[in-house]
């Protein structure tokens, strides 16, 4: 999250105090979802953080007010990361009803700004550009309003007009059930994003009433209150309009997230990295990829993964807030989830690597592998059907194909240690917790239960016994027993 210098700080301390509220409060009726609607994602980041991260652009995080309603305690706990605000509004009533029950907190702040939780693509500068406007004009409320191809749906704004000319001053915003002949000509919407001076705000919401269609206190009804109160009432004109405008369908959230995952791929590709295909690629925003990788198609980078320079990622791959080292080869169909990676490892293909793993520079975790909460030390190698959890091993391990560690007893994890040097033959079982020392041997088929000393042997297997003549004395008994059966 970017930080205020110590300059910033002091101009917002000397300046007037702004905060920001985030209308997050209501339920995904639209997207035909029983989740809250800010949750859902472009991207793959939640709508509401994205304009959270932008508005702490702006302001200090602390200042920055997220009013959530619709499982406020889920919507809390995915933004607490992020050092905002919030405040509950139990019942949910409009968007007025939203600011009222804010009045709390928001009233010490001079201006509050306030945005809309499905509008991730709004811009620090639109929004910067209608806090200078809002307190250069020392407006009471200013709106951000646009023109889009097709207005309908939308409030309209109706500004004050002389000699024939529409002035910035505004008279009202109308509802669309609300227009009267004629007024649904009017291009010009209210986005929903506004500036308000606080005094003459919280003067006045108590006077906002429910008498629309839904009942609810709208927060758009402040402008013709604010103008009968002779307070001034501003409007400013957006040209990006599909940056203004929130998220209402599926397809609209669709379209989005294509919109951000194309300007992820150019910003990728122009900052020198080969991905093929890349409309067949999924990569999230906050992804940092560096020069010289090549990202092959199908492929997903998802949350906040770092890959370095030179590195191969190939086809059907997952890499989930995973950091890899510069050199690293991703084979094919690999699944990578919260892990480290070191440079010039070699994954795959079919490595599943799950959350909680570090493999150091050098290692190889090879066709149908699986890691769990295990660090691989530098240079070692499990190449085949093998599973390792919570395991630490060292260097110059390793570990022979079908080999497992018994990590959990069905109440509790146990770890399993492997130190420099080990060499695990095929198909050994590793009951935790063990030790194996530095430089030990390990037979294949072996079952180890206990700890094997520095540079020995362990052999944890029965005694092999064969039978002579035991397969032709069975199979003569079965052809006798099918002849004695025809007759």
């Amino acid at each position: 999250m970017p930080r205020h210098t110590s300059k910033e700080k002091r101009t917002i301390t000397n300046g007037p105090r702004i905060a920001i509220a985030i209308m997050a409060a209501g339920k995904g009726t639209r997207l035909k979802s029983k989740h809250p609607k800010v949750l859902h994602e472009i991207g793959g980041k939640p709508l509401l953080r994205w304009v959270i991260e932008t508005a702490a652009k702006i302001v200090p995080a602390q200042d920055v007010y997220a009013i959530i309603g619709f499982e406020a305690n889920r919507v809390r706990q995915a933004m607490a990361d992020t050092g905002c605000s919030f405040i509950v509004q139990e019942q949910q009533h409009g968007t007025g009803h939203a600011i009222m029950v804010g009045e709390p907190a928001l009233s010490k702040y001079d201006h509050i700004l306030v945005l809309s939780g499905d509008t991730p693509l709004i811009r620090q500068e639109v929004i910067e550009r209608l806090r200078d406007f809002h307190l250069a004009q020392k407006s009471a409320m200013t709106l951000l309003t646009a023109e889009p191809e097709n207005p309908h749906g939308y409030g309209r704004i109706l500004r004050r007009k002389t000699r024939g000319k529409s002035m910035n001053e505004v008279l009202a915003i109308v509802e669309q059930k609300s227009l009267r002949p004629g007024q649904e000509k009017i291009p010009e919407i209210n986005v929903g994003i506004y500036g308000f001076a606080t005094k003459p705000l919280f003067t006045n919401i108590r006077k906002l009433r429910t008498a629309n269609a839904h009942g609810e206190y709208y927060l758009t009804d402040m402008a013709e209150l604010l103008v009968k109160a002779k307070e001034r009432v501003l409007a400013l004109k957006e040209g990006a309009v599909a940056e203004t405008l929130g998220i209402n369908t599926r397809a609209e959230l669709a379209r989005l997230d294509a919109r951000v995952r194309a300007a992820k791929v150019a910003e990728l590709l122009d900052a020198g990295v080969t991905i093929y295909r890349p409309e067949t690629c999924v990569i999230d925003s906050d992804v940092i990829i560096e020069a010289d990788t090549i990202v092959d198609p199908f492929v997903q980078v998802l949350g906040r993964s770092r890959i370095g320079a030179d590195c191969r990622i190939q086809s059907g791959t997952i890499i989930v807030n995973c950091v890899i080292g510069a050199g690293t080869i991703v084979q094919p169909y690999c699944v990578l989830e919260d892990s480290r990676v070191d440079e010039n490892v070699r994954l795959g293909p079919f490595s599943h690597l799950r959350p909680g793993n570090e493999v150091s520079e050098g290692a190889h975790v090879g066709n149908f592998v699986e890691l769990k909460k295990t660090k691989l030390g530098r240079g070692s190698k499990a190449n085949h059907l093998t599973y390792l959890g919570d395991s630490v091993i060292g260097e110059r391990v390793n570990i022979g194909a079908g080999t497992i560690t018994c990590n959990y007893d069905g109440v509790h994890k146990h770890q399993t240690v492997i130190e420099d040097g080990v060499f695990v033959g095929s198909d050994s079982t590793l009951v935790a917790p063990v030790k194996l020392g530095k430089g030990s041997y390990v037979g294949a088929a072996s079952c180890i239960t206990d700890d094997v000393p520095e540079d020995a042997l362990a052999l944890g297997r029965g005694r092999q016994i064969n039978k002579l003549e035991w397969a032709r004395i069975k199979r003569d008994a079965i052809a006798a027993a099918k002849e004695a059966s025809k007759k």
